[in-house]
């Protein structure tokens, strides 16, 4: 289970404090001591102690502790730091945890025990100044739920005949009318009753386009309108609708988010006990503890500690600088080694918004002349599909033409005179309703969206759209295995089986999932991270449980601050070409970590033989660790510097997404 955002802050707070703690005791010692060259008088504690049953007496003694008054900041330090930082080490022996910090806490105790209270010091400033270095890095914890509650609208608009009056969502009862104004969000699910307009259901559905509404239509809680207003009919309680619904699957998974072993701790488990052999091997062989000490406190694992952040921070900056937000450093560690990868539809592997695929003509009529009055017309409309068609005609180099009365009334489509004819564009259930007779013109339905063209009352012709998908869609799922080996790829959507299967043939997946629900989505993802380390790569709001239930959740774009927050990497520009150079940027990191860490720990291993041999004393040993803390940074300080390239690989266009769309004369 993770930790709230609250108690990660107040853990980060915590080890930045000790850290400056230690840094203002040491500082203050070395200058009375050396500077001042004052506060050596000796100060002594005695007590009597006495241990006994009811029959006899176990144990009695007089303890004394003496101390200089120069070494009370160090026993500030060990005292207000020290113990605290051992208590957590403790902790997580007693949980099983044996990490390259646990050496830390048993210097700290033996410095204590041998009164070498400035190598101690020295110890609880490496510790915490790594594990602040380590908070730095990840700086911003995970507040989904958070993000989630601040999206949904507080308030709703309750109708009551002509007046108007805000309420609560909680207080929303199912039959309630709700009016809805242009670019708010839907408090509940429901069904328009007035109104026409659109509806972005994208980051809830899966849905790519725009959605239109109408009378009867369906609304969800989530979902954000457009640009008029619609009243609807509440046909759920808030606490049953859509959105709340993903929020109580968002909570679930948000439990249950999966736990990356961290490279240090790899490396500590290793590390860790060779250690302790060479210390006790030197104090057996010599008799003196204090060498025990000095080869722990060169021990001390600081290219552990304070090597691998560095070359963590260093990473973050390079891919911030490459448009990734790096929000849990952990995945850097781990992404190469994902052998799962899977894709959301809308907004991942395509762009969410409709492309003209093909225009199917009606006897006798012309392509260009066609789009030209089709396109002329559309100019003037804020229906989703316009947007495609102009495109259509700017590829096409058409000239458009002037439009006159224009019109868009609910159950007619658009119309108007272009160049001396009425052309209409409506859909085809309207189209059959007003000509029931000439349904047998029109082409089979067909997977995407689709609009019917009339000319002067006679059928035109029949257009179609598809979500557009980027030109390196197909070649970067083909470059995931060899290059990053992936072993198995898969398209994950709730979107419908037409589009989605369209999709994965033309990008080359086979394993695919439609129509998925978010709670669906979640259950496919844990499955899938059980098996194997996942990443999912998504950009809804319906995504957000499975980012968080991946091993690696990457999302795209800037369109929803939830998916953000659930997400360990958010790609800025929506581009798969930037995932591959998070691989690239993940491996990089690895390989830099264990140069600094494991070239540390051989020097630190070198040091160790030295201060078992007894060249070295343990305030000796701390600063031999220091100056090869120095070189372990400053090799992971080359993780910030660009390489010549970050990626290898090669986008091929995908022919069926650049070609102009075809036609065909019914």
């Amino acid at each position: 289970m993770t930790n709230t955002p609250s108690s990660e802050t107040n853990s980060a707070r915590f080890e930045n404090t000790i850290a400056g703690l230690s840094l203002l005791g040491i500082g203050v010692y070395l200058l009375l001591h050396y500077a001042l060259d004052v506060g050596h008088q000796v100060y002594s504690l005695s007590v009597n102690t006495a241990l006994t049953s009811t029959d006899i007496l176990l144990y009695q003694g007089h303890q004394v502790l003496s101390v200089e008054l120069v070494q009370l900041p160090l026993l500030v330090v060990l005292a207000l730091g020290g113990i605290p930082l051992v208590y957590q080490l403790c902790v997580k022996v007693i949980q099983g945890e044996f990490g390259a910090d646990l050496l830390a806490g048993i210097s700290i105790v033996t410095a204590v025990l041998l009164n070498e209270y400035l190598a101690g010091s020295l110890v609880v400033l490496m510790l915490s100044g790594g594990v602040a270095l380590e908070t730095y890095a990840v700086r911003k914890a995970s507040s989904v739920l958070e993000a989630l509650a601040k999206r949904m609208p507080s308030v709703a608009h309750r109708k009551s005949g002509d007046a108007l009056m805000d309420i609560t969502t909680e207080q929303v009862i199912i039959g309630d009318t709700l009016l809805i104004l242009p670019h708010e969000i839907c408090p509940v699910d429901g069904s328009v009753l007035e109104g026409s307009g659109t509806m972005d259901e994208s980051y809830l559905t899966g849905e790519p386009y725009m959605m239109s509404k109408t009378t009867g239509s369906p609304v969800m809680s989530g979902a954000i309108n457009g640009d008029t207003a619609l009243t609807i009919r509440a046909d759920k309680l808030s606490v049953d609708s859509r959105y709340a619904k993903i929020m109580e699957v968002m909570r679930s998974s948000e439990q249950y988010r999966p736990n990356i072993r961290r490279l240090g701790d790899q490396l500590g488990a290793l590390y860790t006990p060779i250690a302790v052999l060479i210390a006790g091997i030197a104090w057996a062989l010599s008799g003196e503890v204090v060498r025990f000490l000095a080869v722990l406190v060169v021990a001390t694992p600081c290219p552990l500690l304070i090597g691998i952040p560095v070359t963590i921070i260093s990473s973050i900056s390079l891919a911030a600088r490459r448009n990734i937000i790096i929000k849990n450093p952990a995945i850097l560690e781990t992404i190469g080694r994902c052998r799962t990868a899977i894709f959301d539809k809308t907004g991942t592997l395509t762009y969410g918004r409709p492309s003209l695929t093909a225009i199917i003509l009606g006897a006798g009529q012309q392509e260009q002349e066609v789009l030209t009055l089709i396109a002329s017309l559309e100019r003037y409309s804020k229906h989703p599909l316009s947007s495609a068609i102009l495109k259509s005609a700017e590829k096409s180099a058409l000239s458009l033409l002037g439009v006159t009365n224009i019109s868009e009334l609910p159950g007619e489509g658009l119309k108007g005179d272009v160049k001396g004819k009425q052309v209409q564009i409506t859909s085809r259930k309207q189209f059959i309703e007003q000509q029931p007779e000439a349904i047998a013109v029109l082409p089979p339905i067909s997977g995407g969206l689709e609009c019917v063209v009339l000319i002067d009352d006679v059928y035109a012709a029949t257009l179609q759209f598809r979500d557009e998908v980027p030109s390196d869609s197909s070649s970067f799922i083909d470059h995931l295995q060899p290059k990053h080996s992936v072993d198995r790829v898969m398209l994950v959507s709730g979107d419908r089986e037409s589009e989605v299967r369209y999709l994965a043939e033309l990008v080359g997946i086979e394993h695919v999932y439609f129509s998925q629900s978010p709670e669906q989505k979640l259950a496919l993802v844990r499955a899938e991270t059980q098996a194997a380390k996942t990443l999912f790569l998504g950009d809804g709001i319906n995504d957000a449980p499975s980012l968080t239930a991946a091993t690696i959740g990457i999302a795209f774009g800037q369109n929803s601050d939830i998916t953000g927050e659930a997400a360990d990497a958010v790609i800025m520009d929506s581009s798969l070409l930037k995932v591959d150079e998070l691989f690239h940027i993940g491996d990089r990191m690895r390989k830099i970590a264990l140069q600094s860490a494991v070239g540390g720990m051989v020097l630190s291993v070198i040091g160790m033989v030295f201060a078992g041999l007894g060249y070295l004393t343990p305030v000796a040993g701390a600063v031999t660790q220091e100056v090869i803390d120095v070189f372990a940074v400053l090799n992971a300080l080359r993780a910030a510097i660009p390489p010549k390239s970050l990626s290898d690989f090669s986008n091929k266009v995908i022919d069926k997404t650049t070609f102009r769309p075809n036609v065909v004369v019914s």
